[in-house]
């Protein structure tokens, strides 16, 4: 069988002409513009692995050459994580160097979300050797862990293998994880099982030099899920499942979703994809990020500036006609996705068994925990378990007479299978704890924030989303949440600098980016006053059937602050 990087791909010979523009590979500029690009040229990162394990896990830390370490690492899903101690006003100040431990970050990528016993176990044991038991569930259903020596990067690698798992281009300017349902194959109500798919794209390209040197990162999710679990609206290519007018099953494409800083949604192609032509039309897309994608300045390479540019109608052209070879014929737009998308709770199978979502606290689990699961799905259900893309888990294929019996253990373990909005639906970035571009707490925060609200609001049961995020960079997706709560220093009451947020109001995926009111800000120590404050108000305003969001358009800013 032939390696990824021999198998045919879309592509478009360069023009002749050579010209600086946005560093356009398309358009003749080839050259590097910026150290990261420079970098990427010197070596694929990719390459890193075999120095890993022939050179650094056997010399130590200090032997690592700085362009690995803090570049081409990334490329199999390490990252160096913050040095404990460093205050987050020092976050913006410190040379990378200053702010490095000498542990790592380590994210294991999990396609779809899919695990199974042996996976789940090999996980939870790395965990325990390996990282302190340290296992966080993210918000793109992968799983990272912390206090990695690069003296245990080949041993790990080696046990995660062996199941079937990778790191590789978990970070990186590469494809990472591809979303999927976790619900794929077994939903009573979903449009097409999207696990064929992604596993097409995953087997063809993921690890092939083809795309391993992207302008940036490069987000994917293939799903046919009624929820719209993945969140389609704010990846950087979505295949969204729908039926076109003769009533055949396939994709609805989106392209150009992102947030950071320049939130956008990803807007539609308005294509019919076959489900065999979808591995062909993420390669196209991917290529045309490739080669036209902005390389000139770091903070706008995502293919959203690229799509925002073109607008969709041009960027269809260009893959149909530059990469494909071929028209899609025009298609329909997917339903609007459910109030809650994170399969959290007991549900029907199409199979007539159950399964059984949970919530973890903002996603943090740990080895024990893990093993835990593990033996809980074998002893209820097939030992099949998923990730979530809201920081959840889910049990599958459960028998009807059982399924209330695991919600009760799970219960025991604090795995909530019936919680309170808050915990259900509060989500929160790794933060300062370990991350090197935090500058506030952002999971524990995130925990006491949970537990005082249900004291608090015992009676509260609306859908409302709060993200906490330690940056500017939205990886808790702060601009979509109900209460968006982006870190940063603030003055308290003493005029003294201390953590706190700035506050968002009112986002809604796809719709509406949150609010964000003048001088509307909170320390951390008041922020748990303000959100029963603004939670509390709303509840007494709101009309029958009004959203959050809804009435955060509507509300004065006084009734916001």
């Amino acid at each position: 069988m032939p390696s990824p990087s021999d198998r045919p791909v879309p592509t478009r010979r360069p023009a002749a002409r050579r010209k600086r523009g946005e560093g356009q590979w398309a358009l003749g500029y080839r050259e590097p513009l910026n150290k990261n690009e420079e970098n990427k040229k010197n070596d694929d990162g990719l390459n890193v692995r075999q120095r890993i394990i022939d050179v650094y896990s056997k010399t130590g830390f200090d032997s690592i050459d700085p362009a690995d370490l803090r570049g081409r690492f990334r490329w199999h899903g390490l990252y160096t994580q913050r040095r404990p101690g460093i205050d987050g006003g020092k976050t913006a100040i410190l040379e990378p160097e200053e702010l490095d431990d000498r542990y790592f970050m380590l994210r294991v990528r999990i396609d779809g979300g899919q695990l199974d016993p042996a996976r789940l176990r090999a996980i939870a044991n790395v965990a325990n050797k390996y990282a302190r038991g340290t296992a966080d569930v993210t918000d793109r259903q992968n799983i990272q862990l912390h206090w990695i020596e690069i003296e245990s990067v080949p041993a790990i690698w080696a046990e995660l293998e062996a199941v079937g798992l990778s790191t590789m281009e978990a970070c990186g300017d590469t494809p990472r994880v591809i979303l999927g349902c976790p619900l794929a194959g077994i939903a009573e109500d979903e449009i097409i099982d999207g696990t064929p798919q992604i596993e097409d794209v995953h087997d063809r390209y993921i690890g092939s030099p083809l795309f391993s040197n992207l302008p940036r990162k490069f987000k994917s999710a293939i799903s046919g899920c009624t929820a719209h679990c993945t969140v389609h609206e704010i990846n950087d290519v979505a295949f969204v499942g729908v039926v076109n007018e003769n009533g055949e099953v396939g994709y609805d494409a989106f392209v150009g979703g992102g947030l950071s800083t320049n939130p956008m949604f990803a807007q539609r192609l308005g294509a019919f994809v076959k489900p065999e032509q979808v591995h062909e039309v993420w390669a196209g897309i991917i290529s045309i990020f490739r080669d036209y994608g902005y390389r000139r300045l770091r903070h706008r390479a995502r293919i959203k500036f690229l799509v925002n540019d073109w607008g969709a109608e041009k960027f269809r052209e260009v893959l149909e006609k530059e990469y494909l070879g071929y028209a899609l014929p025009d298609g329909p737009a997917p339903a609007a996705p459910l109030p809650r998308r994170d399969h959290v709770g007991i549900h029907p199978q199409k199979d007539g068994n159950r399964y059984v979502g949970f919530a973890p606290r903002v996603g943090r689990v740990s080895g024990d925990l893990l093993h835990v699961i593990g033996d809980l799905a074998e002893e209820y259900g097939s030992g099949r378990v998923r990730t979530t893309a809201e920081q959840k888990l889910v049990i599958l294929d459960v028998p009807p007479d059982r399924a209330d019996d695991l919600a009760d253990e799970l219960e025991k373990h604090d795995l909530q299978v019936g919680p309170s909005t808050f915990r259900r639906q509060t989500m929160a970035c790794t933060g300062i704890e370990y991350c090197k571009l935090a500058i506030v707490e952002t999971k524990q925060r995130a925990m006491d924030l949970i537990d005082e609200l249900e004291r608090r609001l015992p009676d509260f049961t609306e859908p409302l989303t709060i993200n906490v995020n330690g940056c500017p960079n939205a990886c808790a997706r702060i601009q979509v949440a109900d209460i968006g709560l982006k870190g940063q220093l603030v003055m308290d009451e003493n005029g003294e600098q201390v953590e706190g947020f700035q506050v968002h109001l009112g986002g809604q995926v796809g719709a509406t980016f949150g609010k964000k009111v003048r001088g509307l800000k909170t320390t951390s120590a008041g922020l748990t006053d303000y959100v029963e404050r603004v939670v509390r108000r709303f509840d007494a305003q709101r009309t029958e059937d009004e959203t959050f969001a809804q009435w955060v358009q509507r509300a004065g800013d006084e009734d916001l602050k």
